[in-house]
């Protein structure tokens, strides 16, 4: 006979104490850490035990005793059930406070490295409506909440259009109003709906890979510009040109309106063709006097305001003179390369993705940039010391790699390379500390600059400049 399976405890008026990273909070019962969902500090509460481990447990609350003092009203009708801005319920002086917090944590504690005095986090000046892309998935069933499915009522499975339920690949939350993306989107995003209801167009069913309707790609740019892709699971063109024939009738300034056939089993359309109704191509941002062209698979961060202060800060830690060779690593679209290019004598850009590489140098040329240089590749296998002999030494170094940080290579072929600066910006301050105290013998840190690009989130990117000892 199997084991059974112990019953997951109950714990009762636990007091929540301080926030923990991925948007969760923590209490201490009998020693053990405990990871709380949908709660803040100062919260009094009941916990269902989801997990347990020898030191730690994680749960959700089912009860609320005491409400924390710092606790206000959510904005947004759906908090709390779609999974995205998970600390609406925290006044966004709070969130900065913490966010600025776990960024000296993770140095101190991690890193173990020595820090200078830290500047104050720079905030969003939005704090709704500041993303400039949003992907919305069609799916065919709506997720029910835990209140509706315990109400008992004969809930309308109608077909839904928004966000992915957390942790639930075949369930979506569909989505009335969204505060993070300005208009068109929740307009544009309604009016599929509302068609699609109309003329009986099928959304996907994720399980079963059956339907019409797939996914949704909208983009706003801070020029006023607006591109839209929806993906269908297979082609019909009497059903496709309908609904993106109504959408160019009711939606005549978009500047750039798409489409994708795909019948993978996964939603990704890197690997897919993306075909052009009406309109352009691409989109352009500006930031200065740059105008970066994104096309339906670009690369761009998601909140432009504050990329352009987050340019800013890494421009001018970077300190340039208009004599310096600077590489970009990481470099994606060539933003920071182009932005830097003109304080600089020479950018060498590099990238993984060949896509990207080719949009940075489209970026150049399109801005009369010509002392660029981007090369796509592994980082580890392209940044060698072959490499930097033949295109020559960097003075500065500016890194933006994924959250998982830098390569062990990457960082020795650095270190052999010897700026006098390097600027790492970061959106995980985790690996960020990680890979600072490797460098910690031949840099010191002298600026720390935490900057908010995801208000209402747990995200926070941080810019260090690190120069030579």
């Amino acid at each position: 006979m199997g084991r059974r399976r112990k019953e997951k405890p109950i714990l009762e008026n636990i007091k929540i104490e301080k926030l923990a990273a991925e948007g969760k909070a923590i209490a201490k019962v009998d020693d053990k850490v405990l990871f709380v969902t949908n709660v803040i500090p100062g919260d009094v509460v009941d916990v269902q035990v989801t997990k347990k481990r020898k030191s730690y447990m994680e749960g959700y609350p089912i009860t609320y005793h005491e409400y924390s003092s710092l606790r206000i009203d959510a904005f947004c009708e759906h908090f709390g059930v779609c999974g995205g801005c998970k600390w609406q319920n925290l006044p966004y002086e709070e969130q900065l406070k913490f966010k600025q917090q776990e960024v000296v944590d993770n140095l101190e504690r991690i890193g173990k490295v020595e820090l200078p005095e830290i500047a104050p986090i720079l905030a969003s000046e939005k704090t709704k409506f500041y993303r400039n892309k949003l992907e919305y998935t069609f799916s065919s069933k709506r997720y029910l909440t835990v209140a509706e499915i315990a109400s008992g009522e004969n809930m309308d499975k109608t077909p839904a259009v928004g966000f992915h339920a957390p942790k639930l690949f075949d369930k979506v939350v569909d989505i009335n109003k969204c505060h993070l993306q300005p208009e068109p989107s929740n307009a544009v995003r309604l009016a599929i709906k509302e068609y699609a209801f109309a003329n009986d167009l099928p959304f996907f069913n994720i399980r079963n890979h059956e339907g019409f309707l797939r996914t949704l790609i909208i983009r706003t740019a801070s020029t006023g510009e607006n591109m839209v892709i929806v993906t269908f699971y297979h082609e019909d063109v009497e059903k496709r040109e309908g609904l993106l024939n109504h959408l160019s009738e009711l939606f005549p300034d978009l500047t750039s309106l798409m489409y994708v056939i795909n019948e993978k089993p996964n939603d990704s359309i890197t690997d897919q063709e993306v075909v052009l109704f009406k309109g352009h191509d691409h989109i352009f941002e500006q930031m200065e006097d740059l105008r970066f062209k994104i096309g339906p698979k670009s690369f761009y961060q998601t909140n432009s305001e504050q990329a352009y202060n987050l340019y800013c800060k890494t421009r001018d830690f970077a300190a340039l003179t208009g004599d310096e060779v600077v590489y970009d690593l990481y470099t994606g679209t060539g933003t920071i390369a182009n932005f830097v290019a003109k304080q600089a004598k020479k950018v060498i850009g590099i990238e993984y993705v060949p896509e990207a590489i080719a949009d940075a140098k489209v970026n150049s040329e399109i801005n009369g940039i010509t002392n660029t240089k981007f090369f796509a590749g592994d980082m580890k296998n392209v940044l060698t010391r072959e490499f930097i002999e033949l295109h020559g030494a960097p003075d500065i170094i500016i890194v933006d790699p994924p959250r998982a940080g830098m390569h062990a290579d990457v960082i020795e072929t650095i270190l052999h390379a010897a700026p006098k600066r390097i600027v790492y910006v970061s959106c995980n301050s985790a690996t960020q500390a990680r890979d600072l105290a490797l460098m910690d013998e031949a840099y010191k840190i002298t600026k720390v600059q935490a900057v908010d690009m995801f208000p209402h989130t747990h995200h926070v990117e941080n810019i260090v400049l690190l120069e030579k000892r």
